[in-house]
């Protein structure tokens, strides 16, 4: 045992837990150093008063690929969370009060698409784009590093990359499918979940909402920070050092090889290999090194401000997962990454998991995470005026939609502004993905996983390959993991 090689983790974020759990199983000494005082990264908690908040991810998508995680790690998903399927996945709201619900059901589904574009053809050919897509990126994007040479696994590629669709801009070849502008909107929203304008984004993305339909959407009792307790059991279980409230502020290298890492409180730790699951434009600094793997600013993803309110009384009427759109959309998209100021009309989310699952409460009552877009950028403030002037433009979007009026049901509330953010989770601007997947650079040359320059160090999470979402992040996670089996015998 005491000759077994010793990696060191920055991060308890989902990525770094799995990579140190799946190292772990292979015979590695693992420690995980955290900043904060609980584990988890952006993937945490908040509670009060017996209301429990997600305070980051609130949808399970692919939840095979959690499952992968749990069997490498000779256990079953299972038996230490419970899955639970939305049949309804989200209810929409526009701007002149028209309405839909996103059905799990495809033939439901597909009653909606009919009423808003007399035909399903457009809809189905760009699910059969997204599947083909999909099927490519199972086999290359999914499953292995850039730097990587392709195997024999590749061999169907081209059977399924499509010839001429895909290869636009994401909104442009969404558009030839989808003619409605009602579900226009809905798909343009697909590129947010990885902080990106679907103005900007490559077609191919088109994989996002393929899979949302494919694999369907899922919540976890008890909220989805419930996976992050799961992983802390089972890295007590296989002996994965978890040391919390231990900032780590240098990464030691001599002749381009990692040594280990020094605490911020002064303390060194040795190690055969470092892996970064913080943002990766902060390696640079830790290093010592001017300008390695930055991000510029304008290249950052979306960042967000969100609102956390327990309510009082239930609302069974209410949805889990509700969207109530600006009236421009475009124009919100411009104000975000052209103006990168906060929008005048933002698009709201309201996640409501109590809906689904009543655990999450003392009894009566609901749990509300309120989010909107904000831009990732270090000239805003957000005092407690320029927060409080975003909150109102937020509550005026849902007054406008329609939604019910809460204020007198507020029991508690906390507010995360993109500067709180960046703050806690040591990342620039607050971005949440990294950089963004403007131009397919960005999207499909993310920041490698394997440095190419410092032997011994990798990178893992949302802001390194293949990128941001839980499920990329734990695909992240298995593909590092095999680049350091690979590198580091």
């Amino acid at each position: 045992m005491k000759n077994r090689k010793k990696a060191i983790v920055i991060g308890a974020g989902l990525g770094g837990m799995a990579t140190a759990l799946r190292l772990s199983a292979q015979g590695w000494a693992v420690t995980i150093c955290e900043r904060g005082a609980t584990p988890g990264g952006k993937m945490n908690r908040w509670s009060t008063q017996g209301y429990t908040f997600d305070t980051g991810p609130s949808l399970i998508t692919m939840p095979d690929v959690f499952e992968e995680l749990y069997q490498a790690l000779g256990t079953d998903m299972r038996e230490y969370v419970e899955l639970m399927q939305l049949t309804h996945q989200v209810n929409y709201t526009f701007d002149d009060g028209t309405t839909c619900s996103q059905s799990a059901s495809l033939p439901e589904w597909l009653n909606t698409v009919r009423r808003f574009e007399g035909t399903t053809e457009g809809f189905m050919a760009y699910m059969e784009l997204g599947a083909r897509l999909h099927e490519v990126s199972k086999s290359t994007f999914f499953a292995r590093s850039p730097m990587e040479p392709p195997g024999k696994e590749t061999v169907h590629v081209l059977a399924n990359m499509p010839l001429r669709r895909g290869w636009g801009h994401y909104h442009k070849e969404m558009s030839h499918y989808i003619k409605s502008p009602y579900l226009r909107r809905i798909y343009d929203r697909y590129m947010t979940y990885v902080g990106s304008s679907p103005h900007q984004s490559p077609g191919t993305l088109c994989v996002v909402p393929y899979v949302e339909y494919a694999q369907g959407g899922w919540h976890i009792r008890g909220g989805l920070y419930n996976i992050i307790q799961s992983l802390e059991t089972l890295m007590d279980k296989h002996g994965v050092e978890l040391r919390l409230n231990a900032e780590v502020d240098r990464i030691a290298h001599t002749a381009k090889k990692v040594e280990g890492v020094r605490l911020a409180a002064g303390e060194r730790l040795d190690a055969d290999v470092v892996i970064m699951n913080g943002d990766v434009s902060m390696t640079g600094p830790m290093l010592g090194i001017d300008k390695h793997r930055e991000c510029p600013p304008d290249e950052r993803s979306l960042s967000g401000l969100v609102f956390l309110f327990a309510l009082k009384n239930r609302h069974p009427d209410w949805s889990h997962h509700q969207v109530c759109f600006s009236r421009d959309y475009d124009h919100e998209f411009r104000q975000l990454f052209d103006e990168r100021c906060f929008p005048d009309d933002p698009t709201v989310y309201v996640n409501m998991p109590s809906i689904t699952d009543r655990s999450m409460t003392p009894g009566d009552g609901e749990v509300m995470f309120v989010m909107a877009n904000a831009p990732a950028n270090d000239r805003i403030s957000w005092d407690a005026a320029h927060t409080e002037a975003a909150r109102q433009r937020v509550l005026n979007r849902l007054k406008v939609s329609g939604f019910p009026d809460f204020a007198d049901e507020i029991v508690a509330s906390d507010v995360w502004t993109p500067e709180r953010m960046a703050q806690t989770y040591a990342m620039p601007g607050g971005a949440i993905y990294g950089r963004n997947s403007h131009g397919k650079k960005n999207a499909f040359m993310r920041p490698l996983n394997k440095d190419m320059k410092i032997k011994g160090l990798y990178y893992v999470g949302g802001s390194t390959h293949p990128g941001g979402g839980t499920p990329t992040v734990l695909m992240s996670a298995r593909i590092t993991t095999n680049l350091i089996q690979k590198y580091e015998k």
